[in-house]
């Protein structure tokens, strides 16, 4: 396994990180513990869930699946995302913030999380509010690192001047949606990234599926995503899906996989620390492992840059906001 620190932290994070989100839901119990114990013999140590994940199952599950192995781990919650109907239920006020990790905490078995990541951008909260409830959490001892979640890079940008000007701990990192099918970071985020230290933890890394090659017969194969969830099947546009294909017959050409191929190019993008993959079955966390194996020449990632050329500057794949 290979380990990058997170931004200009002195955090080391696996560059392959399991993503949670389907514990509890598309993965049963039972198969969300093996899948944690299998990528954790594997070396990965970055897990990623939130406190809406399954209607909060994701974390019970990583608790139990943790027992005796919590320090194994970098564990990365968040919170910020409506929790349930009703006032103070959503967003980064601190009655929210302070209420939903002391959940989490519960939820995971443990006494603190190394990386506590706000979900979305809280338009309604100030910022000075927002961030002085997680540098007290940091001088708690309940959160080691922040990070956001879903942020513009103005909001971003806005945020780290907030902390610099109060003295408090700033965001180490920042997770948005990217891949092949989606390179609008590359725009501002990365740029913002490189310039102020942080490190980039891509979800969606292969677009719900469609960069694994599965889509690229024009079927919906039974017990995926976009099986599973209709409003994720919306996203399964044309132009995504002659990527997915395009990108399938490249890796065919140089003996890898399709979700191989596109995890190693995302992993030798700038800024980027950890990638976030999901798994609903052990051997996927296997099939994604072999991305450490790949090779990239030169000309292979100019072919990769250029096939997806277009997602630089067409609309996102996925972008978590709140109203």
């Amino acid at each position: 396994m290979q380990y990058r620190r997170l931004g200009a932290s002195g955090l080391e994070v696996s560059v392959l990180g399991l993503g949670t989100n389907a514990f509890g839901g598309r993965a049963d119990k039972e198969t969300s513990i093996r899948i944690v114990h299998a990528a954790l013999d594997a070396g990965i140590n970055f897990i990623d869930t939130a406190n809406i994940y399954t209607n909060t199952a994701s974390e019970s599950i990583i608790g139990e699946a943790l027992e005796g192995r919590r320090h194994e781990v970098v564990l990365a919650t968040k919170a910020g995302l409506p929790k349930r109907e009703g006032p103070n239920w959503r967003g980064s006020s601190r009655v929210h913030l302070m209420r939903e990790l002391e959940g989490s905490l519960k939820r995971l078995r443990t006494d603190y999380v190394d990386l506590y990541q706000i979900h979305s951008f809280d338009p309604h909260t100030p910022l000075e509010e927002t961030l002085r409830t997680l540098d007290d959490m940091v001088r708690s001892g309940k959160v080691r690192y922040i990070g956001a979640s879903n942020y513009a890079a103005w909001e971003l940008m806005k945020a780290l001047a907030v902390s610099d000007r109060l003295g408090l701990n700033r965001y180490v990192s920042i997770q948005p949606c990217y891949s092949l099918a989606d390179r609008t970071p590359e725009l501002e985020l990365v740029p913002l990234c490189l310039d102020q230290g942080l490190g980039i933890i891509p979800y969606f890394p292969l677009a719900g599926g469609i960069l694994t090659g599965k889509y690229a017969g024009g079927e919906t194969p039974s017990g995926s995503r976009a099986d599973k969830d209709p409003n994720f099947a919306k996203r399964l546009d044309e132009k995504r899906l002659t990527l997915g294909a395009n990108v399938a017959r490249l890796a065919e050409e140089l003996g890898y996989t399709a979700s191989a191929l596109s995890l190693a190019w995302l992993m030798q993008r700038p800024a980027v620390s950890t990638i976030i993959v999901g798994a609903t079955r052990v051997e996927q966390v296997q099939e994604n492992l072999k991305s450490l194996d790949v090779t990239l020449t030169d000309e292979t990632v100019q072919a990769l840059d250029e096939m997806s050329q277009d997602f630089v500057y067409g609309p996102p794949f996925a972008a978590y906001r709140l109203g």
